[in-house]
């Protein structure tokens, strides 16, 4: 499994508002500056995580974004999620009816459940503050 760019980078853009005092106003600009993250991609994914809840958004001359909730209190796994969805390993464990040649005949489609929730556990219990450290 490897995150795609998209998800890397929200990863580095939400460790670097991690750092910040809590409750403190973060514009894309400055993250994009700070990380490296190109300033479309940061307003595109900014935008992304508020969307998701992981970020606030305030219009406005002293607007930006601050994190939703507490550092603490968002996991690894949920910001991989804002970004790709759903983990899921392999097409046919997630929701949607995908065509496969062997799904009349799998034995492990029934227990490829057990590995998702594994690894969704693995990056659930990684917190943001372990990430900004």
């Amino acid at each position: 499994m490897r995150l795609s760019h998209l998800a890397d980078y929200a990863v580095v853009l939400m460790t670097a508002a991690a750092r910040r005092p809590a409750g403190a106003r973060l514009s894309a600009t400055e993250l994009a500056a700070e990380t490296g993250v190109p300033l479309p991609t940061a307003q595109k994914l900014m935008g992304q995580l508020a969307a998701c809840g992981l970020l606030l958004s305030m219009r406005g001359a002293a607007g930006g974004f601050s994190l939703a909730r507490p550092a603490g209190k968002i996991s690894l796994a949920d910001i991989v999620e804002a970004v790709e969805g759903p983990i899921a390993l392999t097409m046919c464990s997630d929701s949607n009816n995908h065509e496969c040649l062997l799904d009349a005949h799998c034995r492990v489609k029934p227990h490829i459940g057990v590995v998702g929730r594994a690894v969704r556990g693995a990056l659930g219990a990684v917190p943001l503050t372990e990430l900004a450290r």
